[in-house]
């Protein structure tokens, strides 16, 4: 399903530049979680992250897991230095006022799948995870 779809499904408000990204890229899994150790863990390139955490540090995660946007849930409003992180690091924003139980239904719904749990996403997370502390790039 498209991001742009998605947003709507969400009854969202796409708050990043819509410049700096797609809304027509193609989102194939989701995460619902506000424990970014979970999203370290579980969470592979290109899944649409739902959470209701507004600190940069969401936004760093998703970085290193590539995510390819991020859903506010609850209505809530990050703060600008999450915004202008999220902006310099092309990750769309979008905001929902529904739950994080009832947009993760709606997706589902929908017919995105959810993030692998199993153990194959884990693996490459850890493996980017161990380059970025050492100082190397995340892999694209």
């Amino acid at each position: 399903m498209r991001l742009r779809d998605l947003v709507n499904l969400l009854d969202g408000q796409v708050l990043t530049q819509e410049s700096d990204y797609d809304l027509d890229i193609e989102i194939t899994s989701a995460c619902g979680a506000d424990l970014m150790s979970d999203v370290l863990a579980f969470v592979h390139s290109g899944t649409l992250l739902l959470t209701g955490l507004t600190n940069p540090q969401v936004v760093r995660t998703a970085e290193i897991v590539e995510v390819a946007a991020i859903v506010f849930v609850r209505g809530k409003v990050p703060p600008p230095e999450t915004v202008q992180l999220a902006r310099q690091n092309h990750v769309p924003i979008v905001l929902s006022p529904h739950t994080l139980f009832e947009c993760c239904g709606r997706v589902y719904s929908a017919g995105v799948e959810s993030c692998d749990v199993h153990g194959a996403a884990r693996m490459d997370v850890n493996r980017r995870l161990w380059q970025f502390a050492r100082g190397g790039t995340v892999p694209g």
